[in-house]
């Protein structure tokens, strides 16, 4: 099951006097955050609009609209961000990890289910997905590997490469 909001950072503390406040992204690039203009907030997702962001040491330092002193920002801290869905596009075989986390993988040749994605890791040369069944399996997100993902069914088909859970 998609969901329609997902975690985009976390403010974790205010930024001068006049209400901005510094956010902790949760995606791989601070500079992604800064391109939106409308994010939201708290459990219920509250829509906020973001008048000016910039990066700062891997951090966020944004101003929100309508949060003008230091005791505004202050009731902030600790708010979960979200972004909405639709504002985002994904390229071809680009998934949200949340989305990943949980589907069925199987094997291509002989219908074996290994486990579910648990995690994944990002190492830098390609994603590593972590799958729990019968044993913990670390399959490389590589296209010799994954044949097909389909988030909707909930099932990645995969084809390990010989000796990859040796």
């Amino acid at each position: 099951m998609k969901k329609e909001y997902l975690e985009a950072g976390k403010i974790v503390t205010t930024h001068g006097i006049r209400g901005e406040v510094k956010i902790m992204p949760y995606t791989d690039s601070p500079e992604l955050l800064c391109e939106f203009e409308r994010l939201f907030i708290g459990r219920n997702h509250d829509e906020i609009f973001i008048e000016k962001s910039r990066v700062f040491k891997n951090m966020i330092i944004a101003k929100i609209e309508g949060v003008n002193t230091i005791e505004e920002a202050q009731k902030l801290r600790n708010k979960i961000l979200f972004m909405h869905r639709d504002d985002l596009e994904l390229d071809e075989n680009t998934y949200f990890i949340q989305d990943l986390i949980g589907i069925e993988v199987k094997d291509a040749d002989n219908g074996f289910i290994y486990g579910k994605i648990t995690d994944v890791l990002q190492n830098g040369a390609n994603d590593v997905y972590v799958i729990k069944g019968d044993r913990e399996y670390l399959v490389p997100a590589i296209p010799d590997v994954v044949i097909s993902t389909d988030i909707d069914e909930n099932i990645m088909i995969i084809r390990p490469l010989e000796g990859l859970f040796d």
